[in-house]
C-alpha cells in the first residue's frame, strides 16, 4: 500500500512539474506579447535574459565538472556549441518577432510541428529509414503530412470567431486578434515566422543530440548555449537598431518584470525537461506539448483579450493528430527495437543451453 502512494505521489510529481512547465511557455509568450505593447524590444529581452539565465546556470556548470570526469572542453566541442548558439540565437529571434506579429495561441499551434520537421531532416540526413510496410512508418509518414496541412490552415485561414474574448481593464490596448489589431499580412508573416522558427528548432535537435553524444555535460552545454545566445542576438539587435539606442533601456515596469522572469525560467524549464527525461523519457515529455494549445488560449484569452478563430481551431486539432501519430510510430519503432535486441540476447543462451544437454 505504501508503495502504491509513494508511486502515485511520484507521478504527480511529474505530472504537476509539466504543466507546469509548459503554462511557464505559454505565459513567457503572453508576457512578451503584453511588454511588447509597452516598448519591450525583442533582441533587448533576448538579450538580457539569456544573460541572466547564463549567470544563474554558472554554478551548476562548475558543480557538475566537479562531480564527474568528462572529457576535455576542445575546440571542436565549443564550435559545435557555438553553432547551436547560432541556430538558437536564429530560433528565438525569428519566434518573438513571430508572436510579436501574431499570438502565442498561434505560436502554441505551430510549435506542435517540430517532431514532423525532425522527422524529415532525419530522412534527409539519413538518420531515420522509411519503410511503407510498416506501420510506424506510415504513421509518422501521415502524421508528418497532417502536421504540415494544420500548419498550412492555421496560417492562411482565419474563419469566424469560435470564442470572443473581451479586452482586459488592467491593459491599455485593444485586444489582439487578427482583425482588430493585425492585419491578415501580419497573421502570415508571424505564422511564416513561426514556422521558420520550428525548422531551426528541429536542426537544433539534431545538432544538440550529437553533442551531447561528445560531450555529455547538459550543464556546460546548456551555460555556454545561453552565453552565445545573448551575445549573438545582442549583436543583432546592435546592428539592427543602431539607430535606436534607448532600445537597451529597461523601464521598471512589466518589460523588466518579462526579462527577469525569461531568464529565471530558462534554467528551471531546463532542469525539468531534463529530470522527466531521465526518468520518465522523451515520449513522456512530447505528450504533453499539444496541451500548450488550450493553455495559450485560456491565457491569451485572459491577459491579452485575443479571440479563438475557426482556423486556429481546425489547425491545431490536425497538428495534434499529426503529432500524436509522428510520436506513435516513433515508440511503435522503440518497442519493435527493443524486442529485436531482446530476442538476439535469448538465442545465444538458448543455444549454450542445448549444448550443455548434448
Amino acid at each position: 500500500m505504501a508503495g502504491a502512494v509513494s508511486l502515485w505521489r511520484r507521478e504527480a510529481v511529474f505530472l504537476t512539474a509539466m504543466l507546469a512547465s509548459e503554462t511557464g511557455i505559454v505565459g513567457m509568450n503572453t508576457l512578451f506579447k503584453a511588454a511588447t505593447s509597452k516598448g519591450l524590444n525583442s533582441y533587448a529581452f533576448l538579450g538580457y535574459s539569456y544573460l541572466l539565465a547564463s549567470l544563474l546556470l554558472l554554478p551548476s556548470h562548475f558543480f557538475s565538472n566537479r562531480s564527474r570526469s568528462l572529457p576535455p572542453l576542445s575546440f571542436s566541442i565549443l564550435s559545435k556549441i557555438g553553432l547551436l548558439g547560432l541556430l538558437g540565437s536564429m530560433y528565438v529571434i525569428t519566434g518573438y518577432i513571430g508572436v510579436k506579429y501574431s499570438n502565442p495561441t498561434l505560436a502554441s499551434a505551430i510549435s506542435n510541428i517540430t517532431p514532423a520537421l525532425t522527422f524529415i531532416l532525419a530522412i534527409i540526413f539519413r538518420m531515420e529509414k522509411v519503410n511503407l510496410k510498416e506501420r510506424s512508418s506510415v504513421a509518422k509518414v501521415m502524421g508528418t503530412i497532417l502536421s504540415l496541412v494544420g500548419a498550412l490552415v492555421v496560417v492562411l485561414y482565419h474563419g469566424p470567431r469560435v470564442f470572443v474574448a473581451s479586452s482586459p481593464p488592467y491593459l491599455n490596448f485593444r485586444p489582439l486578434s487578427p482583425s482588430l489589431s493585425s492585419s491578415n499580412s501580419d497573421w502570415i508573416i508571424g505564422g511564416c515566422l513561426l514556422t521558420i522558427k520550428d525548422i531551426f528548432v528541429s536542426i537544433s535537435f539534431i545538432l544538440q543530440a550529437h553533442i551531447m553524444t561528445e560531450y555529455p555535460a547538459a550543464f556546460t552545454v546548456s551555460f555556454f548555449y545561453s552565453l552565445c545566445v545573448s551575445i549573438l542576438t545582442s549583436l543583432t539587435g546592435l546592428v539592427v537598431e543602431k539607430n535606436n539606442p534607448s532600445i537597451w533601456i529597461i523601464r521598471f515596469d512589466i518589460t523588466l518584470t518579462s526579462i527577469v522572469t525569461m531568464g529565471i525560467f530558462t534554467p528551471v524549464y531546463y532542469v525539468i525537461h531534463s529530470w522527466t527525461v531521465r526518468y520518465k523519457g522523451p515520449l513522456y515529455l512530447a505528450i504533453f506539448k499539444p496541451l500548450s494549445i488550450l493553455i495559450a488560449v485560456v491565457m491569451s484569452a485572459i491577459f491579452l483579450g485575443d479571440s479563438l478563430y475557426l482556423g486556429c481551431l481546425i489547425g491545431g486539432v490536425l497538428i495534434t493528430l499529426g503529432f500524436y501519430a509522428v510520436m506513435w510510430g516513433k515508440a511503435n519503432e522503440d518497442k519493435t527495437r527493443l524486442m529485436s535486441l531482446l530476442e538476439k540476447e535469448k538465442t545465444p543462451l538458448l543455444l549454450n543451453h542445448n549444448d550443455d544437454q548434448i
